[in-house]
């Protein structure tokens, strides 16, 4: 008996499997967004629904597992936060206003405080 075998690549394989696992209704996220993210927090037995609003300063592509970090300040202390994007812990993601920003990573925003961690606003 002559077969013939399909060889699939590995790549193709892992593309199917994190297909279910992608979240649709994402929107596009450019550095220097200001967004909004609606999270599920564990305290105890119960969950409760957690928002948190800032800056995106950094983004990482890399399919199913994209992350981005998210920059605001609270009481005069800098926090920031990675949170993976299809992550099922993420309830909604919206964006408030974008920023015109030229730089792919925004880190100098660490070392500003005030008014100078304003960004150039971009009117879609």
């Amino acid at each position: 008996m002559n077969t013939l075998i399909h060889k699939i690549s590995p790549d193709i394989i892992i593309e199917r499997i994190e297909q279910k696992y992608k979240k649709e209704n994402i929107p596009n996220l450019h550095i220097g967004d200001h967004i909004k993210i609606q999270t599920l927090i564990q305290e105890g037995n119960k969950e409760r629904i957690q928002t948190v609003d800032g800056v995106i300063i950094s983004k990482n592509n890399s399919r199913l597992n994209t992350t981005i970090t998210i920059r605001k300040v609270l009481q005069n202390i800098g926090v920031e936060r990675v949170y993976l994007i299809h992550s099922p812990r993420i309830i909604s993601i919206s964006i408030i206003k974008r920023a015109k920003v030229r730089r792919a990573k925004l880190y100098y925003l660490r070392y500003r405080s005030g008014k100078a961690t304003r960004l150039k606003q971009k009117f879609d």
